[in-house]
């Protein structure tokens, strides 16, 4: 990977409200650019708003779209490239919950959450690729709230040369400290297990719809370090360098870097 800055947004996504939440998108694109950031990420679903009913699909547009048209203008403008959510509505109705990856040269694809949330069951359908994205000199995955759980998504990732992964949330309830506690329980573990930098970014107060979220943004080093933290009940913008020589550091060390010595045949129930 090359160096690269990126930026993470706390935003609060009211529920419906896609064109004003898509003005938003488009303010903080222009300060992350203001600040010299090459790739910014919103919260998960960002655009539409998050909820767990079946309201949801009101919401919902088709990829391309409406807010997709709106996100390759402000990424050509802005000349950056922009990583947004919305609930998505394919051709045969179903809903998932998507993030986009918009370039200033147009849309480079999209992300369907791959784990449904039990709460999420019902409402939204779940995606079955596993995409990486190339944008800034840095090879990229995405993963939504839930998908971080799960240990084996991450390391898929890395073994087809994700650098770095993204992981936009929204995640309801707690304060900021109690859901940076939770997060650094298996945030740090997808970035040391694997050897890759993580940067996770979180909705932040009411979505008008009955659930409030504390804002967050953290970026963890390859070494499973917290390089980068902000947090707090407005919107924000935190913005982070990821140095290509930090990656080298962890990978080009026989004993910090454990994926060349996995034995996946042993994993094997």
């Amino acid at each position: 990977m090359k160096n690269v800055r990126i930026a993470l947004v706390m935003m609060n996504c009211p529920v419906g409200r896609n064109p004003k939440n898509t003005e938003r998108v488009e303010h903080w694109t222009r300060q992350a650019g203001k600040q010299g950031a090459q790739i910014v990420c919103f919260p998960e679903l960002c655009i539409s708003g998050y909820t767990t009913r079946a309201a949801a699909a009101d919401t919902a547009e088709g990829v391309p779209g409406p807010a997709t048209d709106f996100l390759q203008q402000i990424a050509r403008r802005q000349e950056m490239v922009i990583l947004a959510g919305l609930v998505e509505k394919d051709d045969a109705g179903r809903v998932y919950a998507a993030h986009l990856v918009v370039t200033p040269k147009g849309l480079a694809g999209s992300y369907r959450k791959l784990h449904i949330a039990p709460p999420e069951h019902g409402v939204y359908s779940a995606g079955g690729r596993v995409p990486l994205f190339s944008a800034a000199g840095v090879r990229f995955g995405i993963q939504l709230c839930y998908d971080a759980h799960f240990p084996e998504l991450s390391t898929r990732m890395a073994l087809e040369g994700a650098d770095l992964i993204f992981m936009p949330h929204a995640s309801p309830r707690g304060t900021p400290d109690e859901k940076f506690n939770s997060w650094t329980r298996h945030l740090t573990a997808r970035a040391f297990d694997n050897g890759l930098f993580v940067a996770a970014c979180n909705q932040t107060g009411s979505n008008g719809k009955g659930l409030q979220f504390p804002g967050l943004a953290v970026v963890v080093g390859p070494s499973g370090q917290i390089i980068a933290r902000a947090a707090g009940a407005d919107e924000a913008l935190l913005v982070a360098d990821l140095k290509a020589a930090e990656l080298r550091h962890v990978r080009d060390h026989r004993m910090r870097y454990f994926l060349p010595n996995r034995r996946p045949e042993l994993y094997r129930p």
